[in-house]
């Protein structure tokens, strides 16, 4: 028989409820002891997570293609010409030294396309029945795309024959207008003083000739009207021969009547500043030069608008 004590409990009772209290505290300290594993394994993957999409990422990543070669370096910029001497600068503007102010600086600046001028002549020969007015008019509905300075050239085709027949001659003179402007102007001066020493340049019923500052200037009696002079360079800068009749060494072509239709071509007010070896167009320098040639576009007071799509030809042709 069990003797019971205060809690109503005998010992042997007591004994087994103390054992499976032990037992179970004993499965609940492992699962305490479990659970920090099971929760660093967790984050493990979890770290892992990344690294595995971004190798699955890589496994599916196409790299874009290559670049094409580098292309060729450009060449070299052309140098300019060398400089002249004073006589060779003196030949090469002696056969246009003579011209009146307007219609020089238009040769002048035009020689600075010369692969226009060919074609240009060209198109002038083809519209000799076009004069003054329709001239102008033909120009524009014929869409023409060479420079206003080589279309202003358009009326003289005896000047742009001048230059076609002679490309070499045209393309040095450009150049020079382009790196040597200021030798290219004096040498226009010394051509002049010695034409006027030995008497050939004179005043006439088409141009003045004055000077103004130590500079010789050839002005239109009549800005409208234009008459191209014809000569010889080998007669009217050197002393005259015995009994030689001076008056018929500088002859003159048909007046050529510049209007204002021809103002976009810079028509407007052609002139020269010799101090200072400038070429002004409708009050503004024209300052084309060996760096910029392949960009400057001259800001003409009356601008020259082509129109849209390629040249056309709309005119007869008829040859002068």
């Amino acid at each position: 028989m069990q003797t019971l004590h205060g809690n109503g409990s005998s010992p042997s009772s007591r004994a087994g409820n103390q054992s499976r209290l032990g037992l179970h505290s004993i499965r609940q300290h492992g699962a305490i002891q479990r659970w920090p594993l099971a929760l660093l394994f967790s984050l493990i993957a979890l770290a892992a997570l990344p690294a595995l999409a971004q190798t699955q990422a890589e496994a599916q990543y196409t790299p874009p293609p290559p670049p094409p070669p580098a292309q060729a370096p450009t060449e070299a910029p052309v140098p300019p010409p060398a400089p002249r001497t004073a006589q060779e600068y003196d030949q090469l503007v002696s056969r246009i030294a003579l011209y009146p102010d307007p219609l020089l600086a238009q040769v002048l600046t035009a020689s600075t396309y010369s692969d226009q001028i060919p074609e240009a002549a060209e198109w002038s020969n083809q519209h000799a029945n076009l004069k003054g007015d329709k001239l102008a008019a033909a120009i524009a509905e014929d869409n023409l795309r060479w420079d206003p300075c080589v279309l202003a050239l358009l009326p003289f085709p005896s000047v742009l024959n001048m230059m076609a027949q002679d490309p070499a001659w045209t393309q040095e003179l450009g150049n020079a207008v382009l790196a040597h402007r200021a030798e290219v102007m004096d040498a226009v001066q010394r051509m002049r003083k010695q034409a006027r020493k030995y008497g050939y340049l004179q005043p006439t019923p088409y141009n003045t000739v004055v000077e103004t500052g130590g500079y010789v200037e050839i002005l239109p009696v009549n800005p409208a009207y234009i008459y191209v002079p014809v000569y010889d360079p080998l007669i009217v800068y050197g002393p005259p021969a015995p009994g030689f009749f001076m008056g018929g060494a500088i002859r003159f072509g048909p007046a050529i009547v510049i209007g204002a239709a021809f103002h976009p071509f810079g028509w407007a007010h052609p002139y020269f500043v010799w101090g200072s070896h400038m070429v002004f167009f409708d009050e503004t320098p024209w300052v084309r030069g060996w760096g910029n040639v392949g960009f400057y576009v001259h800001p003409y007071a009356h601008p020259w608008m082509r129109g849209p799509g390629p040249r056309v030809e709309r005119h007869a042709s008829g040859r002068r």
